[in-house]
C-alpha cells in the first residue's frame, strides 16, 4: 500500500468508505451475516489514512527543505 500515490490512496479510501456504508445499510436491513467485515474495513481505512498523512508530511518537509 505504501507504493501507491496520494491520489490512489485517496481513491482507495473513498472506495472503502462506500463499502463501509454498504455494510451499514446491510446491517440496518438485517442482511449482514459478515460482522467481521466492519472492523476489517474500518482498520483498512485507518491504515490508508495513516499512510496518506505520512506521505503528505513527507512532501511538505521535502518542499520546505
Amino acid at each position: 500500500m505504501r507504493g501507491k500515490s496520494a491520489q490512489e490512496l485517496t481513491d482507495h479510501i473513498a472506495d472503502l468508505r462506500r463499502e463501509q456504508f454498504s455494510l451499514r445499510m446491510q446491517k440496518a436491513q438485517g442482511q449482514s451475516a459478515q460482522t467481521h467485515q466492519f472492523a476489517k474495513v474500518r482498520r483498512e481505512i485507518a491504515r490508508a489514512a495513516t499512510i496518506l498523512g505520512q506521505k503528505q508530511v513527507a512532501q511538505k518537509q521535502n518542499g520546505a527543505a
